[in-house]
């Protein structure tokens, strides 16, 4: 290969390269996203508001609970809007992660109903279920105080053959 031929072939591979970091997203958020407020979960939930039982089926839980539980982690998850577009609210948040909880589904899948990103999904589920641990927790988890000290007469090897270690009375025949 000349020296020519090398030259030529440098600045094709070069101006491939500036090609690639010329480009620029096409779309900041993909369109079918911005629909979230039109048609989305928290859409059928207002919805579903007026079928209790279909409510209750679609996040295992009656509203009258949804919206104590929202009340109590709204302070918790709230997002400030920017200029640039809004935050997701309370609202849209709790649905998602009740949905997450009673479906198991994948962010990937979940993102279709929410209309929320798989990767906003992975931050926003884990900080609301943080969210309502850290608020539910104090009030109806309750942790026992074992002691960490062992206590020789408890200890009862009367039960026990010294022979074959087989347990041997069990106080019926």
């Amino acid at each position: 290969m000349s020296s020519e031929e090398k030259l030529a072939l440098a600045a094709i591979a070069i101006s491939v390269v500036l090609k690639k970091r010329r480009r620029s997203r096409r779309e900041w958020v993909k369109q079918w996203l911005l629909m979230r407020p039109k048609q989305s979960d928290t859409t059928l939930l207002e919805e579903l508001r007026l079928y209790p039982d279909n409510f209750q089926n679609y996040l295992r839980m009656d509203y009258d609970i949804y919206n104590e539980l929202l009340e109590l982690i709204s302070p918790l998850i709230v997002k400030q809007d920017t200029n640039f577009r809004d935050a997701i609210t309370p609202h849209e948040r709790l649905a998602a992660t009740l949905r997450y909880l009673a479906t198991g589904r994948s962010f990937e899948d979940l993102k279709f109903s929410t209309r929320i990103s798989a990767q906003s999904l992975g931050h926003i589920i884990p900080e609301t279920c943080r969210a309502i641990y850290e608020t539910l927790a104090p009030q109806y988890l309750k942790v026992r105080n074992y002691s960490l000290t062992y206590d020789d007469d408890e200890d009862d090897d009367d039960d026990y053959d010294d022979d074959d270690g087989e347990n041997f009375d069990f106080g019926y025949e």
